[in-house]
């Protein structure tokens, strides 16, 4: 299994498309966190959400423990089935959580980015004509 962690850096919610279910995060290269780096998170198939509107320590996107879910499938209904598409959004138990599919993520140099306001822009060709990296948590 392949977790996402991004510590130290400011993540916030820009975007929620329900007639997509699609949940997008974002942190861009701030002074504040000695980062240069834009870093986008997408979650398509969001089924149920729980979440803060930021992420001031960072961001670590895994899987919902055994115990985790049983609390959260108690607490909120989930069904069994939705164990493996449930994704915590803290190390710890900070009690935010995603229903939905695999959680994507692309990040790149901000000054590199040019006129590109998104990384995920789906109206333009990826990967892009400068340099970013990108993965899935599994």
């Amino acid at each position: 299994m392949t977790d996402f962690i991004r510590e130290g850096r400011l993540f916030r919610v820009v975007g929620f498309d329900p007639s997509h279910r699609q949940l997008m995060l974002q942190s861009d290269a701030l002074a504040v966190d000695r980062t240069t780096t834009r870093v986008e998170v997408y979650i398509g198939h969001v089924e149920l959400m729980f979440l803060k509107p930021y992420y001031r320590n960072g961001l670590h996107i895994r899987r919902a423990t055994a115990a985790e879910f049983a609390v959260l499938s108690e607490r909120h209904g989930i069904p069994a089935d939705d164990s493996a598409y449930t994704w915590m959004l803290e190390p710890d138990d900070g009690g935010s959580f995603v229903v939905g599919g695999n959680p994507g993520w692309r990040e790149a140099e901000y000054e590199l980015m040019g006129d590109r306001e998104f990384l995920y822009d789906w109206s333009k060709p990826w990967p892009p004509e400068f340099p970013a990296e990108s993965g899935t948590v599994d």
